[in-house]
């Protein structure tokens, strides 16, 4: 693969990782208190800081993910009648009357 890099072209090796991890690099602002109860967690926990705001993320993520399942679901099921048919009502309470 060929990239073109500040006006030169240069030969990429495409098995080469860019950077030392095989993740993704991001930059994020957090308020101080966030920052500081982090390092905290990352402390107390022995892990680094990019593993507790990974864990965070991955968390949140999934959080949300399902909330948009039961949000679906939730929008099918919440249009149908409320409550039970008055016949089926009726022939539920006239079964449970019944001798067995």
């Amino acid at each position: 693969m060929r990239r073109r890099i500040a006006g030169a072209t240069q030969q990429v090796d495409q098995l080469v990782i860019l950077g030392h991890t095989f993740r993704m690099k991001v930059a994020i602002s957090v308020p101080d208190r966030v920052f500081e109860e982090a390092e905290l967690v990352a402390k107390r926990l022995r892990v680094s800081r990019s593993r507790v705001y990974s864990q965070a993320i991955e968390e949140f993520v999934t959080k949300h993910r399902g909330k948009s399942v039961s949000e679906s679901l939730d929008a099918v099921y919440g249009r149908t009648a409320q409550g039970l048919d008055a016949v089926l009502t009726e022939l539920q309470a006239r079964a449970l009357r019944e001798k067995w």
